[in-house]
């Protein structure tokens, strides 16, 4: 009875970890690395073990970076269940055939240019196969996925059906409870619950995107959202905010909504370009059972969501680019978020040497993106092989992460019962190490922080590291 910890643990994309219990063997997500080129072609590696012989996929969420290699894993033999919310499931549908159409694009784009013999990650008919593969579990209802094996999801709070999931695990008269958190939400976001308790747990294995940080208070992020535009209003240029299609795109249109006469938003025209992001929408509305009280009730006020009268759903190539005509009073959310792709770089393009123009970055950028070189303050960036000075005005609103800090992460272990072993993975080596020792002074937690290979006993709660074996 063991997990072997494998992605997500050199750094914060790329979850996956591998349960083995009773003669079985489950995957707990299975995303693609994100970063630079020469970190994403890790995902076109061999996986550390055999496909067909994995016996059950668990998913915590959508998110790309837990969900986009399962159409890979699908095409190199595996021919299980995959269970995962209902909701999950539709926001897959939407972001694996978007996954498989950028790597459909990528690999033309390549045989165009003298490698003949490239090809995508998988093919949007493989993606669609794999959600095929998927099972609907709903929030609090346990299912046992193979003998001996019971999982349980609970509400996550970080995007529409989101989840941190408890397995209970039998082998003989010994039976363990691990709880893999998946990403955990901000507590008192808008539109989703708080993440759920943790209840009894023997291991705890949780992210830390942000565990060396906080968080600006979240009323305090509002107001300086409605001075940002207050201040680009003046300016008489654009504002850009490249944002995640699933979570952050639909918080925003939520707030937009919210204030839409306080910050003057009757004035612009307010754009989203990106045709994931506005099926994602779509979905997001669909699920009201899912949303806080809060949201219910002002959509039961509003009579539609989101209630922004100038918003304009862009879903051609053709529609996006006569945004470009408009030098001023747009508003433009558009993907990816970490400027790594998609529309937004057509329009950082065109605004981004404009000192009049604001960019707002509302998410984590990963080592290696081109957001992460905006935000380290690189005076010059590469868009599409072309040099362009920053001289947009930039704006960090950390206070919208859809991804807990490090109070919320603290917030959340403080729901175990027990004293369950913590094992601290999904964040880059500062994040860990400052988490790991907060959690020593806070809590006298002596969390462990696994490294790919390394395997934990469920039973004697012994970790055993990969250079030791």
């Amino acid at each position: 009875m063991e997990i072997e910890f494998y992605g997500a643990t050199k750094r914060v994309t790329g979850s996956c970890h591998i349960l083995r219990a009773g003669g079985y063997t489950v995957l707990l997500d299975c995303g693609l690395v994100q970063g630079s080129h020469d970190v994403e072609v890790l995902n076109r590696e061999p996986f550390p073990f055999e496909p067909s012989d994995i016996d059950a996929v668990v998913l915590s969420h959508g998110h790309i970076d837990h969900s986009g290699r399962l159409p890979q894993l699908v095409k190199r033999g595996f021919k299980g269940p995959i269970y995962t919310h209902h909701g999950t499931i539709d926001l897959c549908r939407v972001l694996l055939r978007d996954s498989a159409m950028l790597s459909e694009h990528d690999a033309r784009f390549m045989r165009k240019h003298g490698h003949q013999h490239a090809e995508p990650l998988y093919t949007v008919d493989e993606a669609l196969q794999c959600v095929r593969n998927m099972t609907g579990v709903g929030y609090g209802e346990r299912r046992e996925i193979l003998p001996g094996i019971a999982v349980t999801l609970y509400d996550a709070g970080h995007i529409l059906a989101s989840a941190f999931v408890k397995l209970e695990i039998t082998e003989g008269e010994n039976t363990r409870t691990v709880v893999f958190s998946g990403d955990l939400g901000q507590y008192d976001s808008p539109i989703l619950n708080d993440p759920e308790a943790i209840g009894q747990a023997d291991t705890v294995i949780v992210e830390s995107t942000y565990g060396d940080r906080l968080h600006r208070d979240f009323d305090k992020t509002v107001t300086e959202l409605g001075e940002i535009i207050e201040t680009a209003c003046r300016d008489c240029g654009n504002i850009l905010i490249p944002a995640f299609s699933i979570g952050r795109s639909q918080e925003l249109l939520y707030l937009f909504g919210e204030h839409y006469k306080e910050w003057g938003l009757d004035k612009w025209q307010v754009f989203l370009d990106s045709p994931m992001a506005i099926e994602a929408s779509r979905i997001y509305w669909h699920y009201e059972e899912l949303w806080d009280a809060e949201a219910r009730l002002f959509r039961s006020q509003m009579r539609r969501m989101p209630p922004v009268d100038n918003l304009h759903m862009t879903r051609t190539v053709e529609e996006s680019m006569k945004i470009n005509e408009l030098h001023q009073g747009a508003i433009i959310i558009a993907g990816s978020g970490m400027c790594n792709g998609g529309r937004i770089l057509h329009h950082l393009k065109r605004n981004i040497e404009r000192s009049e123009c604001h960019l707002i970055i509302t998410g984590f950028q990963a080592e290696g993106t081109l957001g992460r070189e905006i935000v380290a303050g690189n005076k010059e960036v590469s868009l599409h092989g072309r040099m362009y000075r920053v001289q947009v005005q930039l704006h960090t609103v950390g206070g919208l992460s859809a991804h807990g800090d490090r109070a919320d992460l603290l917030r959340w272990l403080k729901t175990r019962a027990g004293s369950p072993k913590v094992m601290i993975v999904h964040g880059e080596d500062g994040a860990k190490q400052s988490f790991q020792g907060f959690l020593h002074d806070e809590l006298a937690v002596d969390a462990l922080i696994p490294q790919p290979g390394d395997r934990l006993d469920l039973l004697s709660n012994v970790l055993s590291r990969a250079e030791s074996e």
